[in-house]
């Protein structure tokens, strides 16, 4: 059941390719995080994004935040997170010929949740 969206610039459009990161990210996230339900992800486009060093560098971004039921310790979440960045790693080292800052954050859904199948 995790939720899972995934902000990119569009800087990257090019050489980042959703279905083929959603493909390995889906299992490394069941896997991961101990869940048997199924992904519901996201993907967008931050048109009007920017990632700026302190000296005005623009650079590209990507930033994955995945919603789990709680209970899982903060060590799951955290090689969660870091097993992200490797898949991140592997998808944006080919064909990247710029900078890629990529952040993940792996959080607890809120208590309100709730989910259905009509």
């Amino acid at each position: 059941m995790p939720h899972i969206t995934v902000d990119y610039s569009p800087r990257i459009a090019d050489s980042f390719d959703p279905r083929v990161f959603a493909a390995e990210l889906e299992p490394a996230v069941l896997e991961g995080s101990g869940s048997a339900g199924t992904c519901k992800m996201l993907f967008r486009q931050a048109a009007g994004a920017r990632v700026a060093d302190r000296h005005g560098d623009a650079a590209a971004f990507v930033h994955v935040e995945v919603g789990l039921l709680p209970g899982r310790p903060d060590t799951v979440r955290a090689r969660l997170s870091e097993d992200v960045l490797a898949l991140l790693e592997k998808h944006l080292g080919v064909g990247t010929t710029q900078p890629v800052v990529c952040s993940v954050e792996v959080r607890e859904l809120g208590g309100s949740y709730r989910l259905r199948t009509f």
